[in-house]
């Protein structure tokens, strides 16, 4: 009889992972003993300190990690440099997401409803606001989801990998329904998102079962020896082994936004809550591509033992996929109205531009793996996170405010009723933007230039390192691609700047309704008209009056026209989180793209045990 042997863990080397998903535990038993005057600022602390923590280890862990690499929980969890690498950026942007999610304007809202399981517009949801609901469940997910990320990225095992991918998604799919504005728009996103993960979660596991079939293993490194023996059992299976690799790809492709696997982007980055569009723009992204990477490289080192054909064949999709990727988001995305829906085909293009990267990870000889990849793959991760994070938190505090026109020459806003509403996201409400915020619209600048890769920002030195490894792996044509790529993605960067900068700000009136269009009633009656914006028309109301006269009684009625409301694009103060992430992540763009030196070397580090 078999006795059971408990294997020896490394718990040092867990300490990132257990650090933020047992905050996420201790936040769900906050929720329910914790009073809820003190609830919130509870939970923001726990979210930041677990993060801050999970960063600490992950810097104490780095030198023992480059020295020598090591399997925790019998292989389940392989933590090379490159995967602490990549749990490391996770934190950091993890952590600059939370901030933007914390932040309560000057209007003393946060941007999620106080009750997101309440039917929009139902008298239920009318009470929760009024009664001062706060939704602070939302913390606990993000450490769920920032935990599955961080797992995901830094696994061998492709279950352990399913599991994460999991973990990381359902909490997701929770916090895009979850917007205080726009809450059927937001519900939709969620329920899209949902549905597409559930099918690319399928693809996933039914590659991975291909996979098990092929090598009796879900161990990437098992696999790769396995193929690299050869004997019977594996003779003629190498297809199903292609044909699993493919199908996990997809379902990493997905998560990571490329085409075709990106219908789901514009919609849910559009609908969910701003802040939790930047978090799962740059987090996810980050775990999803680092998993990718992972993948590729493992099964790779057995796939070209067998044959550099069927290594290529690999190649090739990932090629295919890229050059998609790239003209559908800079395409589509330079005819775009909305500042998140342009972000969101930015974020396909740059999933296309890191793909270009990963495409090189085969030397131009066809011998052996390229190393570089890992290392440009990261800083690009970092670069590309810091600016996306910045950009959907600048987006938070730009706003519509309804204001009462007086009756100047100019019929400018003399009245201010105090009454904001939800993000300004139309482009053409960002004009004279640079006026009213000069300091902010820098920022914003400094993120969407970054974005298109102009020198002396970290954008630049990340598509430098990106095309410099398509180069290096023989793929020169498909670097030039990604360049002119860029240069298209240049123009509508600008066009945004131009309108934020150069053209004048406008106010934007409601439906004008005059006297005569109003019928006169006998009772008294208060209608007005309102858009989806919030914007507010003209009130009217008529009272009914008994005139005794020669002929009798009649009726008089008189109808009073109030002013009309119009809208205005304003800028809402931040109450110090969402500041300070803007103010991190504008230096930071600055810091790495004038002195990478640092970084890059951390990131060179990172590529030296991988696979």
């Amino acid at each position: 009889m078999n006795e059971f042997v408990a294997p020896e863990i490394d718990w040092l080397a867990l300490a990132p992972l257990i650090v933020v998903l047992g905050a996420g535990v201790v936040g769900v038993l906050l929720e329910a003993f914790v009073p809820a005057r003190a609830r919130r600022v509870t939970q923001v602390v726990l979210t930041l300190a677990a993060l801050a923590g999970a960063l600490a280890f992950v810097a104490v862990l780095w030198p023992q990690i480059v020295a020598q690499p090591v399997q925790v929980v019998g292989g389940s969890v392989t933590l090379t440099p490159f995967a602490l690498g990549t749990q490391g950026i996770i934190a950091v942007l993890a952590f600059l997401g939370v901030l933007v999610v914390a932040d309560r304007t000057s209007t003393g809202q946060d941007a999620f409803a106080p009750t997101a399981s309440a039917v929009p517009g139902t008298s239920y949801e009318d009470l929760a606001r009024r009664s001062g609901l706060e939704q602070t469940e939302i913390y606990p997910l993000l450490l769920f989801a920032a935990g599955g990320m961080m797992l995901f990225a830094s696994t061998d095992d492709l279950i352990v990998m399913f599991i994460a991918l999991e973990v990381l998604s359902l909490p997701l799919y929770v916090l895009c329904a979850t917007a205080r504005r726009r809450r059927l728009l937001s519900q939709e996103a969620a329920a899209k998102y949902f549905l597409l993960g559930a099918f690319a979660s399928a693809l996933f596991i039914f590659g991975v079962a291909l996979i098990y079939g092929f090598a009796g293993t879900v161990r990437l490194l098992e696999i790769a020896q396995k193929v690299q023996q050869g004997g019977l059992p594996l003779e003629g299976m190498t297809g199903l082994l292609v044909a699993g690799v493919l199908l996990v790809t997809v379902g990493l492709l997905f998560k990571i936004g490329a085409v075709p696997f990106h219908a789901w982007t514009p919609d849910v980055y559009t609908g969910a809550p701003t802040p939790i569009t930047g978090f799962m723009a740059a987090c996810t992204k980050a775990a999803a591509v680092a998993a990718l990477v992972e993948v590729l490289y493992r099964v790779s080192v057995g796939v070209g033992g067998i044959s550099p054909d069927v290594l290529r064949q690999l190649q090739v999709v990932i090629v295919v996929v890229a050059v998609l990727t790239m003209a559908v988001g800079t395409v589509i995305g330079s005819v775009q109205t909305d500042v998140k829906r342009l972000l969101a085909y930015s974020s396909i293009a740059h999933a296309g531009f890191l793909l270009v990267g990963i495409a090189g990870f085969v030397n131009a000889d066809g011998a052996g793996l390229n190393s570089q990849v890992q290392s440009s793959t990261l800083f690009y991760l970092l670069a590309y996170g810091i600016a996306t994070i910045g950009a959907f938190a600048v987006v938070t505090l730009v706003r519509e405010r309804r204001v009462t026109p007086g009756g100047g020459e100019d019929n400018g806003p003399v009245e201010d009723d105090g009454v904001v509403l939800g993000e300004a996201t139309e482009i053409a409400q960002w004009a004279g933007l640079g006026r009213k915020a000069p300091w902010l619209t820098a920022a914003f600048a400094l993120f969407l230039l970054s974005m298109a890769g102009i020198p002396l920002t970290a954008g630049f030195i990340a598509k430098f390192g990106a095309f410099t490894g398509a180069t290096t792996g023989g793929l020169w044509w498909l670097a030039v691609l990604g360049v002119l790529a860029s240069v298209v993605a240049v123009a509508f960067y600008l066009r945004l700047l131009v309108v934020m900068v150069f053209q004048p700000g406008t106010i934007e009136p409601a439906a004008q309704v005059e006297p005569s269009q109003v019928e006169p009633v006998e009772t008294g009656v208060s209608t007005s008209s309102t858009s989806d914006g919030g914007e507010t028309g003209v009130s009217t109301s008529s009272t009914s009056e008994s005139v005794e006269g020669e002929g009798g009684v009649a009726t008089a009625t008189q109808v009073q026209v109030t002013a009309p409301q119009r809208v205005v694009v304003t800028v809402v103060r931040s109450r110090g989180p969402a500041a300070v992430a803007i103010a991190v992540c504008a230096i930071a763009t600055v810091i790495l793209g004038v002195f990478p030196s640092l970084v890059l070397n951390l990131a060179a580090e990172a590529s030296k045990f991988v696979p």
